[in-house]
């Protein structure tokens, strides 16, 4: 499979391109880097403007055989004399703006992260270098289709306002890689543990929206949304330093974990109606329920037959019970960690002991 470039790639290529053209003054229609990975990128340059004082020009961002929303978005580069020493790195039209703490750059910078600062420096220097140029230069990123593409991100919900993030550590983006949002999960428990907070909120996703609000008034939204990472996110709320976790999530995805399952995609295992049909064995399932369970296509429609035969509530506790041994399993004594379990049509269907607590000192907070 074919690999890709960041936006952090394309616009040191684009600043490095601008800066050729505006210390040689020549045209400039391909340019090469080295990425973190070793990886050389070969970019075509577009969108060129040169001036007396300044040229700007763009690459589009190709993102291989694993497309984000920011593939074939042009990623530019204005390069211009400063007055000031080295190299001045600046976010321009579309590069979001950093608005909370507990991200890669502070609060007020652009959204251009360490590495592709780095990149950019790196690759501008080199241009002085050759063209002998030891004054210094002014170099703005920038993202036309920018602050359209970022309501398709996390950043707003990260408080990155005005654009996109200008990111990447490798320099390449790799086909079929989870990394991306593993890295998100991280940054947003950063920013909540740098705000403060101390108890995080965890959520596979937004299922039960309306059952938390109606019942508890909580906005899941307000969660960190782990997807199918509950394992790792686990690992990562102990590392960033949180005393307390509360696990919030629909059956479908939780009853996984209640037989160690801690990455809930279905290419890494599913079990659901077996792990169901366990529980209410124990519960005293008879083998019609229990090949109806094994049968059954959704955990909503298992959760139905349970009900339809007064099984529910004893097989929910059991459920919960292997749920909570599990999650504080992978917790490892580093952190108190809860759970609150539910089904969109039947609501609540199971909780541990500190879960109400838990989740009242976070909407307190």
């Amino acid at each position: 499979m074919r690999y890709g470039f960041t936006t952090g790639s394309c616009a040191a290529a684009a600043a490095k391109a601008a800066a050729y053209m505006l210390l040689m003054g020549r045209e400039k229609t391909e340019i090469s880097i080295d990425t973190p990975k070793g990886i050389p990128y070969h970019a075509k340059v577009t969108d060129i403007c040169r001036r007396e004082k300044s040229v700007s020009c763009a690459v589009i961002k190709d993102g291989g055989d694993d497309p984000d929303i920011t593939t074939g978005a042009h990623i530019a580069a204005e390069v211009s004399f400063s007055e000031l020493s080295g190299i001045t790195i600046a976010g321009g039209r579309g590069v979001g703006v950093v608005t909370k703490p507990g991200l890669d750059q502070p609060v007020g910078n652009a959204a251009i992260n360490r590495v592709p600062r780095a990149m950019i420096e790196k690759e501008v220097t080199e241009v002085c270098r050759f063209a002998d140029y030891k004054g210094g230069l002014f170099v703005e990123i920038s993202v036309p289709e920018g602050e359209a593409l970022a309501e398709q991100t996390f950043n707003p919900r990260l408080g990155i306002v005005g654009g996109i993030s200008i990111l990447g550590t490798s320099g390449i983006v790799e086909p079929m890689s989870s990394q991306a949002l593993l890295d998100t999960i991280r940054v947003e428990l950063r920013q909540k543990y740098a705000e403060g907070q101390r108890i995080v909120a965890v959520s596979p996703g937004n299922y039960g929206l309306e059952y938390m609000k109606r019942t508890y008034g909580y906005d899941l939204d307000r969660s960190v949304k782990c997807s199918n990472f509950i394992g790792q996110t686990i690992d990562m709320a102990a590392e960033c330093g949180f005393e307390t976790m509360l696990l919030t999530g629909h059956i479908g995805k939780l009853i996984k974990v209640s037989g160690g399952i801690m990455n809930t995609h279905s290419k890494e295992g599913d079990c659901r109606m077996e792990l169901l049909a366990a529980a209410a064995l124990k519960a005293g399932a008879d083998r019609e329920t229990l090949l109806s369970l094994l049968e059954a296509v959704a955990t909503e429609e298992a959760v139905r037959i349970l009900k339809e035969k007064n099984l529910c509530e004893k097989t929910m506790e059991l459920v919960m019970e292997k749920i909570m041994f599990y999650l504080q399993k992978r917790a490892g004594g580093k952190m108190k960690i809860a759970c609150m379990m539910y089904a969109n049509e039947f609501g609540e269907l199971g909780k541990s002991s500190e879960a109400e607590a838990f989740l009242r000192k976070i909407m307190e907070g």
